[in-house]
């Protein structure tokens, strides 16, 4: 069930940590200040464009992705990840 309160503290806690201010990240948006505030407050719910911008601009990707999916895939695709080239490489030997 999507609770935009909750989503909302969340979006707040990305900007704050790429240290902006509502009013940095509503122009980086082209929104307003209120926009922003009602989207944080959980008034708004965000359209997926505006909330891939947000992340963006917040250097949030993998927060999102927690947020998203759960923790439990996040957590095994980024253990994964170092494993690729190992695999990606024996898939070339093999072929050759």
């Amino acid at each position: 069930m999507f609770d935009a309160l909750e989503h909302g503290k969340l979006l707040k806690l990305f900007r704050k940590k790429a240290k902006m201010t509502q009013e940095d990240i509503a122009e980086e948006l082209n929104i307003t200040q209120s926009c922003v505030s009602k989207y944080e407050s959980g008034r708004k719910v965000l359209d997926l464009s505006t909330f891939l911008k947000w992340i963006n601009i917040t250097n949030s990707e993998m927060p999102a992705a927690a947020m998203l999916f759960g923790m439990d895939t996040v957590n095994a695709v980024t253990q994964l990840m170092p494993m690729m080239p190992m695999f990606i490489g024996g898939l070339f030997r093999w072929i050759l």
